[in-house]
């Protein structure tokens, strides 16, 4: 993987943990927390990205599980005497949940992923189903271990994970690196297929993971007979969709919208059995919906025989519908239709 790909996630780890540690410090001092919470509080801040370059460095690259991570940058603070300041807190109030929680990111920030695993297990005993976490200890689980394996309770909490927050990106990351450690390359493949439309479309995160499942799709390949490979690749399904904006919508979009083109069940749960994500700018577009973009392994276009398919303008961003949304499709269509399909966006939700 590329190095923006870690600055990238960098960045966006350190603008989340802005938005999270501002209300936590605010609410920490009205409490009369003690002076540690807000150095610790600082720390992770600024030097957890630092440390989840270093974990993407020694674990999120398949092929790279036996790299070296550079050592972390001073830091201006005494962190030694913060940390010790905040356990002391902590002995006396062990029911604070978001002490132990900046306490397990801040000694993941410090290389020391045997404390922090500690501490990630004294927040799930606070909180069984905190996914944050959850997803916490298997980071610091695999990089306590000297072969990085993410397997056991750490592969067990991220499905969990998963399970509650089935859009997690990190949770999807690693379960995706745990199936590929295990040599299980056509479920990695799955998993990451999962993860990449809740990426920004064309970005160097987004191409790393292509790259990723490009990579287990080959391995997965390797291992398949070639008549099961022809087989299968007659037997999926491959969608052509043609979606256009109606002219007299055309002033209600907006910089920034995001386009999802979809295809669900004619009877069954919500969930898309293929789903493609994209900014609205590009429209027209055409896409092909096939499993490959499948949300979970079950559910895929080949797992029944008429779906219902859509595209929807979103001003939030987020997948599910919103009053101003827009909105179109094309019906109920046969899944093994070889007709492109057209669909007019011309309704406002």
């Amino acid at each position: 993987m590329k190095l923006a790909f870690y600055l990238a996630a960098a960045a966006m780890i350190a603008t989340a943990l802005a938005l999270l540690l501002l209300p936590l410090i605010r609410h920490g001092r009205r409490l009369g927390r003690p002076r540690s919470v807000f150095v610790i509080a600082l720390l992770v801040a600024f030097a957890l990205p630092l440390a989840t370059v270093g974990l993407y460095l020694k674990i999120g690259t398949p092929v790279a599980l036996n790299g070296v991570i550079s050592p972390p940058q001073e830091s201006p603070f005494d962190i030694d005497q913060a940390v010790a300041e905040m356990r002391d807190h902590l002995a006396q109030k062990p029911d604070d949940l978001q002490g132990w929680m900046l306490l397990a990111q801040t000694y993941g920030a410090m290389r020391r992923p045997g404390d922090a695993r500690d501490a990630y297990d004294q927040a799930l005993r606070l909180d069984a189903n905190n996914t944050t976490a959850m997803i916490g200890w298997a980071e610091a689980d695999s990089m306590k271990r000297d072969d990085h394996r993410i397997d056991g309770r750490s592969r067990e909490l991220l499905e969990q994970a998963v399970k509650l927050e089935p859009n997690s990106q990190r949770a999807l990351w690693l379960l995706g690196i745990s199936d590929f450690q295990q040599e299980h390359f056509a479920d990695a493949a799955a998993t990451w297929r999962r993860l990449l439309p809740l990426l920004e479309p064309g970005s160097n995160v987004a191409k790393s993971v292509a790259q990723q499942i490009a990579l287990a799709d080959a391995r997965a390949g390797a291992t398949a007979a070639p008549a099961e490979a022809t087989q299968t690749a007659m037997a999926t399904p491959a969608l052509q969709v043609q979606v256009a904006l109606a002219p007299a919508l055309k002033d209600k979009l907006g910089a920034g919208d995001t386009l999802f083109i979809y295809a669900r069940a004619e009877q069954g749960p919500p969930m898309p059995l293929a789903v493609v994500r994209m900014q609205a700018d590009a429209l027209p577009a055409t896409v092909t919906l096939t499993d490959a973009m499948a949300m979970t392994p079950q559910l895929k276009l080949s797992s029944v025989p008429r779906v219902f398919v859509g595209a929807r303008i979103s001003k939030s961003g987020q997948p599910i519908a919103q009053p101003g949304d827009l909105e179109g499709n094309a019906g109920v269509i046969d899944v093994n239709s070889k007709t492109p399909i057209k669909i007019s966006i011309d309704k406002v939700h």
